[in-house]
């Protein structure tokens, strides 16, 4: 599998795990994290940034990032429209005017940052490109949106394509615990999630993206129950065999809450434990909320599994 330039960083799949994380500029993220959720004053527990002062929601924003650049994150995904099940959509304007303000503020601070946006909408997706981001990362694998291929074509960004059968009349609400997608059906989870990857594959190819630039994302949580979740990241390493890096998901989600009886604010370790099955796995990028711990747990699980032989 060839390596991956962006700007002066290049990701040489299979030699180590790269860590993304979790930028929400939303008010209503399933994890309790997002940016705009934040009281002006506060000292925010569940990011672990200590913040005393009265700040804005971008300086909010650039201080979370300063915390992810300094604790291993390779790739800050900043979105703004949350996709936890039942929650709202926003309009492109809405979406951009969260978003884009973030993205020019890391831009600025840390130049040599890599910014991936998290979009389905071409219109966002672009004003992010112009904005400086780097990475497209799309929930609907380019379905949604059928300008989003051609507008990552035009700007020659790597694209992450996620696997997703959400149906927003579907969702399953649990107090304390979140809200999980149910009622997807498969006739065979692995062969339904490889080839509805291909296909969004193909459309990428089709558009001009570069084949080398595509990662891929089995869409833990996205339109499948606790048991295909679990058997997802069990058998990544079937998705990794397509031939393509991947992107594994997990962080705080209510499959793991459903798993261990906890809210999302405590699945620390049940993430711990999904990313270090998914690294042995063949995952290549972990997205995570929680970056210091999960940049020591990709560590200490690479040393393990990557480590050649002698």
């Amino acid at each position: 599998m060839k390596p991956l330039q962006i700007g002066n960083h290049i990701f040489n799949w299979g030699s180590r795990t790269y860590v993304m994380g979790i930028l929400n500029v939303t008010p209503d993220s399933f994890s309790g994290d997002g940016i705009l959720a934040l009281p002006k004053e506060h000292r925010d527990d569940v990011s672990g940034l200590a913040l005393s002062r009265r700040v804005g929601e971008v300086e909010a924003a650039v201080e979370q990032a300063t915390d992810f650049l300094a604790n291993g994150a390779d790739i800050l995904d900043v979105g703004g429209e949350s996709t936890r099940p039942g929650s709202q959509p926003v309009n492109a304007n809405e979406e951009a005017e969260r978003v884009i303000p973030v993205i020019e503020a890391i831009g600025k601070e840390f130049p040599d940052a890599l910014i991936s946006i998290d979009t389905y909408k071409a219109e966002v997706a672009e004003a992010a490109f112009q904005a400086g981001a780097h990475i497209l990362n799309d929930v609907w694998g380019l379905r949604a949106h059928p300008e989003l291929a051609n507008i990552a074509a035009k700007y020659k960004v790597p694209v992450i394509l996620m696997h997703n059968r959400s149906n927003p009349a579907s969702v399953e609400v649990r107090a304390q615990l979140g809200n999980a997608y149910i009622g997807s059906t498969y006739e065979n989870l692995m062969e339904d999630v490889k080839r509805e990857l291909l296909a969004s594959v193909e459309l990428a190819i089709k558009a001009g993206v570069e084949e080398t630039r595509i990662v891929l994302d089995p869409g833990i949580g996205f339109g499948k129950a606790r048991e295909h979740n679990l058997e997802l990241i069990n058998r990544l390493d079937e998705i990794r065999a397509l031939g393509y890096p991947v992107l594994l998901g997990p962080s705080r989600k209510s499959f793991i809450g459903f798993t261990l009886d906890l809210p999302a604010d405590q699945r620390v370790e049940g993430t711990a434990a999904t990313v270090a099955v998914g690294i042995t796995r063949g995952a290549d990028i972990i997205r995570v909320h929680d970056v210091k711990e999960m940049a020591r747990v990709a560590k200490m699980t690479d040393a393990i599994v990557r480590t050649p032989s002698r």
